[in-house]
């Protein structure tokens, strides 16, 4: 099986342009495959859930009492 022919490795393309005016003109071409997206999708997540524990240990850190010499 080749990588066009399955629905996961098959790319995706999105085009946009953006006008203002006479002079301004923008124009973004973005292409991705589902499975790219989702890795990105995982990274994202796993980020997103080591927050929490970094922020409970830099607050519990910040609890206790200076240490006495």
């Amino acid at each position: 099986m080749d990588n066009e022919s399955h629905p996961l490795l098959a790319p995706q393309t999105a085009r946009t342009t953006l006008r203002v005016g006479d002079r301004f003109v923008m124009e973004a071409e973005a292409r991705a495959t589902p499975l790219g997206l989702l890795a990105a999708g995982g990274i994202v997540a796993a980020i997103l859930l080591a927050i929490p524990p970094i922020v409970r240990a830099r607050r519990t850190q910040r609890a206790l009492p200076p240490p006495q010499v």
